[in-house]
């Protein structure tokens, strides 16, 4: 467990650095998750300690939360201030997001029945 998290952590690292050395708009966690997706592609996966590790750590996502709910009461009259700007980005990338998972659900399923076709066909 020690090893996966030194390893989740290297990666937040390697992506903060990248994202200050090139003063990327992009926060360096998100990079370091790319570059942690990346590796894991090109290795085929990942290895049983990091997938328990990854595991316990989503079991406690919510403990994750307590600071983006202390930012909200932080920054309240901000969010107040700027509500439209706000409910506008949260209502579209909800509508996106349902949007997209609805086409790659309706081309999965597609796929799996084009799939079950052929192999009826086989057999």
């Amino acid at each position: 467990m020690l090893g996966a998290l030194t390893l989740l952590l290297v990666f937040q690292l390697v992506g903060e650095v990248t994202a200050r050395a090139f003063a990327l708009p992009i926060p360096g966690p998100v990079i370091g998750m790319a570059l942690l997706f990346l590796t894991l592609v090109v290795r085929g996966g990942a290895g049983d300690d990091l997938r328990q590790t990854a595991g316990t750590l989503l079991q406690h996502l919510s403990l994750l939360f307590v600071p983006a709910g202390t930012g909200i009461v932080l920054y309240g009259s901000r969010i107040a201030d700027e509500w439209l700007p706000l409910g506008v980005a949260l209502v579209g990338s909800t509508a996106l997001a349902i949007a997209v998972t609805a086409l790659v659900l309706n081309a999965l399923t597609r796929r799996r029945a084009a799939a079950g076709i052929d192999e009826e066909r086989r057999s």
